[in-house]
């Protein structure tokens, strides 16, 4: 049996440079004081609510998600496993239908 090596494919790579940008927004009253009332800067909440969004707008769009995102959701599966019953060495009809 051959073993073929392949390479890396390139298309699904996304380069990305970081640029710094100056946006003048009007912030809403509102948006300041919920900010206030949980001691961020209103910096860190726009940059939280645009993570957020960020994120749903990714999931709607079908883009793949992180390595640490698909780690996060692989231990929240296994979160109570610890909870499942061992599987008995044989497995019989008997058992599969007293389950």
């Amino acid at each position: 049996m051959s073993h073929m090596t392949r390479k890396p494919s390139t298309t699904n790579l996304i380069r990305a440079k970081v640029l710094p940008m100056v946006v003048t927004v009007n912030i809403p009253d509102e948006l300041a004081a919920q900010a206030k009332a949980r001691g961020l800067s209103l910096e860190a909440l726009v940059q939280e609510i645009l993570t957020q969004e960020l994120a749903v707008r990714r999931v709607e769009t079908g883009q793949p998600r992180t390595s640490e995102e698909i780690r996060a959701w692989l231990d929240s599966l296994a979160q109570f496993s610890d909870k499942i019953p061992p599987l008995p060495e044989t497995l019989s009809r008997e058992w599969i239908y007293t389950q």
